[in-house]
């Protein structure tokens, strides 16, 4: 398996820092949702979605790249409908 290096940073220490950011926007988003902070909750997981997409896309995940783009999507339906 080859990495591929961006700069100084190889896609395996990309892969890192956005999945670890996007997992903390993810809570931070259901934390606003048990808060009742709306629509603020759908920004974070918009966001958080969004990262683990550029994660999937980062590993050649087809199933990572599957479940997020549709989850993207059906939120970005929703938000725009209501």
């Amino acid at each position: 398996m080859t990495t591929a290096v961006v700069g100084n940073f190889s896609s395996e220490r990309i892969a890192f820092a956005v999945k670890w950011v996007a997992s903390i926007i993810q809570i931070l988003g259901y934390t606003a949702t048990g808060f009742g902070w709306t629509p603020w909750n759908l920004y974070l997981f918009v966001a958080g979605v969004f990262g683990w997409f550029a994660v999937g896309v980062i590993w050649n995940d087809r199933a990572i790249m599957l479940i997020h783009i549709v989850a993207l999507a059906v939120m970005l339906a929703g938000m725009s409908a209501g």
